[in-house]
């Protein structure tokens, strides 16, 4: 007779791959939430949007040749790439005009949750991503989580052209989310996914800049190398992440970065008021019943 293995044992076992994947995650918004901190302390954070995004590009190619040279990818793995630079470098341009004609609160509930809405249902018709009782308990958990962690009192009337760019940058972020996991399955790595995208969407963003002179300028600065780093990082291990496991899954708890961004908030200063908190935990438990679905 072989040894007995303990069935609790064996469950770990089995769980390895989406624990790992899971991880990879957290850790992807842990770098994401730190790359934002950074951008936040510069003097004009639109400006320095596109710098940040060219050296994220630049380090993604170098990881790409480092690693594995250019290698032939199939024609659908780069028009999958490329489309999710285009999303890339529209998710740059609205977010930066929604900021400026709407609230953070709003921008941020109305682009992160919008994503999730949309990138959920595509996923499970088109990528056959399974649904569970414990992914849509923790999906509402987060999304409950978020408005709370965005929430800060309006003053005066909404704009709503602000929350229409925010739309619009909520269908980027589910555009370049699921076109990132189909040049994936057509065969593409993640780091050439990255530099390919990356280097795409930093050219849009130049293209319509008119201070592209004044943004290139500041790539010298210390603070935007080290965010373009951490970014590239960060979109790494999502892309590793998301070969892995669902779109839907990954992004929702890419979403967790509202809490290492309300942890990095104290370190600047900051003192965020008692219902971001509460958002703060409800993320953490919405995470939670995601990762144990």
């Amino acid at each position: 007779m072989g040894a007995r293995v303990d069935p609790f044992a064996r469950l770990c076992l089995d769980d390895r791959p989406r624990l790992f994947s899971v991880a990879l995650v957290l850790f992807s918004a842990l770098l994401h939430a730190a790359w934002n901190a950074l951008l936040k302390r510069e003097r004009d954070p639109r400006l320095a949007s596109v710098p940040v995004v060219l050296v994220a590009a630049v380090v993604g190619t170098a990881i790409a040749l480092g690693t594995s040279g250019v290698i032939a990818m199939s024609g659908r793995a780069w028009a999958w790439a490329l489309l999710a630079g285009v999303f890339e470098g529209t998710y740059f341009f609205t977010l930066g005009r929604a900021l400026a004609l709407a609230p953070l609160g709003v921008v941020y509930t109305a682009s992160r949750g919008g994503a999730l809405l949309l990138v959920w249902p595509i996923s499970v018709v088109l990528l056959g991503e399974r649904v569970t009782p414990f992914a849509v308990a923790g999906t509402a958990l987060l999304l409950i989580g978020l408005a709370a962690t965005s929430h800060e009192e309006q003053r005066g009337p909404l704009d709503r052209r602000g929350l229409w760019f925010s739309l619009g940058c909520a269908a980027s972020i589910a555009g370049y989310h699921l076109s990132y996991k189909h040049a994936l399955v057509a065969g593409a790595s993640p780091a050439m996914a990255i530099a390919i995208s990356m280097g795409l969407g930093v050219a849009v963003n130049i293209a319509v800049l008119r201070e592209r002179r004044a943004a290139l300028a500041m790539v010298r600065r210390g603070t935007v190398l080290v965010a373009g780093v951490l970014c590239s990082l960060s979109f790494l291990a999502f892309l590793h992440a998301l070969s892995r496991g669902g779109a839907g899954m990954m992004l929702t708890l890419r979403n967790t970065s509202v809490v290492f961004a309300l942890l990095f908030s104290l370190l600047l200063g900051e003192r965020p008021p008692r219902l971001r908190w509460v958002g703060a935990v409800l993320v953490v438990l919405g995470a939670s019943l995601l990762s144990a679905g």
